[in-house]
């Protein structure tokens, strides 16, 4: 484990590639069923001794990565929009003090739509959030009760209207292939959902995660999941309503008008360099992969102890980190140019050249010159395209 003020060595490729900035706040009202997110319900939160544990571990990474440039501060949890302003300002006036922040850096804070959560926007924006991602999840009550949801669907709406007067950009997500769900049902919810302007979907398949109360649910009979050809064609329904609305998908679950993707999420899905703090974060920087204590009060000692919240950090073999890069990079609709990518990592990055071809011939990849790109029939397939072509 490196001391406080060990810097990382720069890799030259890297040295003026932006930093993005995760900050994790584990908290929750309540513990959704289909969620296997590293968030934690409890009683009472101590806020200023939790402010100042998050400028702490903020300071270790400060201190080993130098100035920046940070493009992006993600607030995510948990729900980060319990968070106070006030530690949300602090947050990000000390990021400001620690990297230099780019011209058009995004800053972005995860919301639930309950009505006390969507009273605090405002001050949120003043703090210097850019961004909201409001957890919508669904448009009918019944299903957001069926998700163990706190909130009614008109404070949804509500909370997704009062954002786009606060916030420059807006994203919602929702959650489709509900046991039961026609396909009718969720052509109307996405033609609901493409009418309230936002700049930026996030749609999500209902997956049952190991661990989950939906996997306990599952296994003793009480509800039936979506049948996968069921959940495929509710996908290519949903590419091809968002791509027709001209907000079409960037990733695999993810669209976007042009110029209002995630600029954060693509640092990760780019292979970019990030940093992760408070409980669970992870974090790839220059080449080491970071991951620290997951629950809260596991973090808060090790930050006593130690003066971060790191319980494990390991370089990464270059072949390793050509593996994750082409993992993340091929969930774009732009897919990985591998010249590029190998120049950037100072190793030589390539696929199954043979499988490739393969997969080509099926309609379910492109090889244009060095770069790879997965179609929109193959983001179906993607897990299994991923172990044919590495």
């Amino acid at each position: 484990m490196p001391p406080a003020a060990e810097a990382i060595t720069h890799q030259s490729s890297d040295v003026d590639r932006p930093y993005a900035l995760y900050v994790h706040w584990p908290f929750c009202v309540s513990k959704c069923p289909y969620c296997d997110f590293n968030s934690h319900v409890r009683e009472t939160v101590d806020q200023e001794a939790w402010r100042g544990a998050l400028l702490t571990d903020m300071a270790h990474e400060a201190a080993r990565t130098g100035g920046g440039p940070l493009a992006s501060i993600f607030f995510g949890g948990g729900t980060p929009s319990l968070m106070p302003p006030a530690t949300i300002a602090a947050v990000i006036e000390a990021a400001g003090r620690h990297w230099d922040f780019a011209p058009d850096i995004e800053i972005t804070m995860e919301a639930n739509p309950n009505s006390a959560e969507a009273a605090r926007f405002a001050d949120a924006a003043a703090a210097g959030v850019n961004r909201v991602s409001i957890g919508l999840q669904a448009l009918h009550d019944d299903a957001l009760k069926f998700l163990g949801r706190a909130h009614a669907a008109d404070e949804g709406l509500r909370a997704v209207e009062m954002a786009q007067g606060l916030f420059d950009r807006v994203s919602f997500d929702l959650i489709y292939a509900l046991p039961g769900q026609s396909e009718a049902d969720w052509e109307a919810d996405l033609t609901r959902a493409l009418a309230m302007g936002t700049g930026h979907l996030s749609l999500y398949q209902l997956t049952i995660e190991p661990g989950t109360r939906f996997e306990t649910m599952v296994r003793k009979g009480d509800f039936i999941p979506a049948d996968p050809d069921h959940g495929a064609t509710l996908y290519e329904l949903t590419r091809d309503m968002t791509s027709a609305a001209g907000i079409p998908a960037y990733e695999v679950s993810n669209h976007a008008r042009a110029g209002q993707e995630s600029r954060h999420n693509l640092i990760y899905w780019r292979y970019g360099d990030y940093l992760g703090i408070g409980p669970g974060a992870h974090g790839r920087v220059m080449g080491h992969a970071t991951r620290r204590h997951k629950k809260p009060e596991n973090w808060m000692t090790a930050l006593s102890a130690q003066g971060h919240g790191i319980e494990e950090e390991t370089p990464l073999p270059a072949d390793e980190r050509v593996t994750e890069a082409l993992m993340m990079g091929l969930r774009l609709a732009e897919g990985v140019d591998l010249r590029a990518l190998g120049e950037r990592l100072g190793v030589k990055a390539d696929v199954d050249r043979k499988a490739a071809a393969r997969l080509q011939a099926q309609g379910l990849v492109q090889m244009d010159g060095e770069r790879i790109i997965v179609t929109p029939e193959g983001m179906l397939l993607l897990d299994a395209i991923l172990a044919a072509l590495l």
